[in-house]
């Protein structure tokens, strides 16, 4: 595997809380166009490390490295979230992912903040990918179901068009029960 087919390059990251290293030497690669899981136990430090690599949480030693699809290289350890954004990467945390106190349309254009302008043809994929929240677009977040604000989380990240979507728990929230319905309604609207 070459760098230009690398998306996410983490060596060695040594990371924690206080003065404990959660992360003890962690590397993994995160080839262009493939779709990884990080799986472990509770308390393993899956999200210790996806914090890190999102620039919430400073690395105490190792590297991490997002390669762009230009191919251009960039060190995240000591960007701000909102500058890792920038180069193309988002994180959907597990939990209190929306901005209760909006709707679901202005959480989407939050997501779409950088790319003033284009706001409604990074909407137009959004009904088919997520219909539930199409017939929810003026109603205020916090009256969501935790699954619908799990999708309108994963929505939000989704329209700013990130080379790179980072997930924690992405189904913290939603009923098994309706994921499989979900899925089944997926399957018959794909035949």
């Amino acid at each position: 595997m070459t760098n230009a087919d690398v998306v996410l390059t983490v060596r060695d990251v040594k990371a924690g809380y206080v003065d404990e290293n959660v992360l003890h030497g962690v590397s993994i690669d995160v080839p262009r166009g493939e779709v990884v899981a990080v799986i472990g136990p509770n308390g393993a430090g899956k999200s210790t490390l996806l914090k890190t690599i999102y620039g919430l949480l400073r690395p105490r030693g190792g590297s991490v490295q997002f390669t762009d699809k230009r191919g251009v290289t960039h060190n995240l350890v000591g960007l701000r979230p909102h500058a890792i954004t920038h180069l193309g990467i988002n994180f959907v945390p597990p939990l209190s992912n929306i901005f209760a106190d909006l709707s679901v349309r202005e959480n989407l254009e939050v997501g779409a903040f950088a790319h003033r302008g284009r706001f409604d043809a990074l909407l137009e994929p959004v009904p088919q990918t997520f219909p539930r929240l199409t017939e929810m677009m003026s109603k205020r977040a916090a009256t969501l179901s935790g699954g619908q604000r799990q999708m309108l989380g994963i929505a939000r990240a989704l329209i700013s068009e990130p080379e790179l979507l980072v997930l924690d728990e992405p189904a913290a929230g939603v009923a098994a029960l309706r994921l499989r319905q979900e899925a089944q309604t997926q399957v018959h609207t794909e035949v």
